[in-house]
């Protein structure tokens, strides 16, 4: 290409360029982004305050008896922009470090959710571990995790349908929540996609797909075959969507997001059938009025599943079944300022998995918000 005709080509892209900058859309589309970002800020900045409001004086939100509530607001401010030593936070990582435990977890005493608990604690600590001052914390609670899986040292071969998760103290049976925070936590804090705990972890997430494949031969794979994901094939199998006629676990919409989130996380890429699947199914029902088979039920932690998971999959656009496309981060973040309480919190009137806590429902809000610049 000569000079002359480089020159005339990139004449003609100024030129469109300036079209475009000055036309009246051009101007409304950045008036509109500017105002979307004024309202994103001034969501966060009043969940932080109401935050600030109600933590307690011993550092810890709603009770001191759940420490991964306030695991939740305290990996919330962190990740709205509060420094690890700003009172608040500050308080809130001593609280955390008082639930230590000889074992290496990070739980209430006689708590029936060591798992989560210990998972979403050292997230935080990770988060606040610019000097390495959580490393010893962290490894020991690694290591408090991989015992607590579901797999050969239970007794649990591979082909039981619970081998791999995670699950809650009872020990009864794992299951799909657990487990997505107990993959996301070692691979937050350093542990590699290969290690053999996160793809033992893989091995249980596959089968809580309805998608029949040489990774899922459970009695349930074949009986819905929609590629979205449920709460447990273990111990008989439950959905908190229910069952079809035919005994089909239904699937829904946290659990779908945690999956996919859960495969990402643990090495597969878009080309996997399990991927594939999964977002398949989340095309279908994309939605931001309800967690998709659920209703209001625990909507706020879809939210956030949701918004965790396309960041971690890097779409910006989603197109839906209908061939829409949305900008998932512009519509979560106007979804959730238009629910904000005035006093700066949320709350769901779904009183189930906590939710009615304006805690832990604003500590998610604002996860989910993180996710939205």
């Amino acid at each position: 290409m000569n000079a002359i005709n480089a020159w005339t080509i990139h004449r003609k892209v100024l030129l469109l360029a300036a079209a475009i900058l000055t036309s009246p859309f051009a101007a409304v589309c950045m008036a509109d982004d500017a105002a979307d970002r004024a309202a994103l800020q001034d969501s966060r900045q009043k969940a932080i305050r109401f935050l600030r409001s109600v933590q307690g004086d011993d550092g810890s939100w709603t009770t001191p008896e759940q420490p991964g509530i306030t695991a939740m607001a305290t990996a919330a401010l962190l990740r709205s922009g509060q420094p690890a030593d700003a009172p608040t936070v500050s308080r809130a990582l001593k609280h955390l470090e008082s639930h230590r435990k000889p074992d290496g977890g990070i739980y209430f005493t006689d708590s029936l959710h060591r798992n989560y608990e210990t998972c979403i604690t050292i997230m935080v600590f990770e988060l606040a571990n610019a000097d390495g001052r959580y490393d010893e914390v962290i490894g020991r609670a690694q290591s408090f995790l991989r015992e607590l899986q579901w797999d050969e040292g239970e007794g649990v071969e591979s082909s039981d349908e619970a081998y791999g998760g995670g699950g809650y103290g009872r020990h009864e049976r794992p299951d799909l929540s657990n487990t997505q925070f107990l993959i996301e936590a070692l691979r937050s804090t350093g542990v590699p996609a290969d290690d053999p705990a996160i793809q033992k972890a893989l091995i249980f997430v596959s089968r809580c797909q309805n998608l029949e494949s040489e990774f899922n031969t459970t009695r349930f794979a074949p009986k819905i075959n929609d590629g979205g994901l449920f709460y447990t094939p273990a111990a008989g199998g439950t959905s908190q969507a229910g069952t079809t006629a035919n005994g089909g676990l239904r699937s829904y919409g946290s659990m779908t997001y945690a999956g996919l989130k859960s495969m990402v996380y643990a090495g597969l890429t878009s080309e996997d059938k399990r991927v594939k699947a999964a977002f398949n199914w989340i095309q279908k029902f994309y939605t931001l009025e309800e967690n998709p088979g659920l209703g209001q039920q625990g909507l706020y932690y879809y939210f956030h599943t949701f918004a965790k998971a396309l960041s971690v999959l890097e779409v910006d656009h989603l197109i839906d079944a209908d061939g829409n496309q949305h900008d998932w981060r512009r519509e979560l973040a106007q979804k959730l300022t238009q629910l904000q309480q005035q006093g700066g919190y949320w709350s769901n009137r779904a009183d189930r998995w906590y939710e009615g806590d304006p805690n832990l429902c604003t500590a998610y809000a604002l996860l989910a918000l993180s996710y939205c610049d």
